[in-house]
């Protein structure tokens, strides 16, 4: 796997949801986080579990959190759905199949205990997992597929998951994504 880059910028929006440039990733998660690009997606097998990934304990934000399969951010001029196919390959050496948006519309913004801001547009998308999971160490320590309704119990329960899971969760299933499994 390859190693952080401390280069990566992310696009910053402004309230419309509109680019307004770039920064780095590096310097842009801080208790004043600006607005900007991001996308979560949530993979499943071929009998309708989905991958959960727990955040690993070095990363920026939300470190050790259990979340959805993975997230990432489109970098300057590249189209979100590649930048979904990027991130699977290099945080869980995973292909993707049926990649669509689900929720292109989903923002959020979250706090963590040490007063770092998430505050994204953050379109969510589903698919399914091709390969193995080879989950890159930086990125992910643990990662387990579930049956989505185990999902939605926990994610109803408040057990502790990432506050955009969370969130996200219930308007998938709103959406019909968990039906099949």
């Amino acid at each position: 796997m390859s190693p952080v880059n401390s280069s990566e910028l992310v696009v910053l929006l402004d309230e419309a949801g509109q680019s307004i440039g770039s920064a780095l990733k590096s310097a842009v998660h801080h208790s004043q986080t600006p607005l900007h690009l991001a996308f979560s997606c949530y993979l499943f097998d071929e009998g309708g579990r989905v991958l959960m990934t727990r955040r690993a304990l070095d990363k920026r934000t939300f470190p050790g959190v259990w979340t959805n399969s993975f997230c990432g951010h489109p970098g300057p001029d590249e189209a979100v759905p590649d930048a979904v196919l990027r991130r699977a390959n290099q945080e869980l050496g995973l292909g993707i199949a049926d990649l669509r948006c689900v929720l292109p519309d989903f923002r959020y913004h979250a706090v963590a205990a040490d007063g770092v801001v998430e505050n994204e547009v953050c379109p969510v998308f589903c698919g399914r997992a091709v390969g193995t999971v080879n989950a890159d160490p930086a990125e992910i320590m643990e990662s387990v597929w579930v049956p989505w309704h185990q999902l939605r119990a926990v994610a109803d329960s408040g057990w502790a998951i990432s506050p955009w899971s969370a969130e996200q969760i219930p308007l998938l299933e709103g959406a019909g994504v968990g039906r099949q499994g």
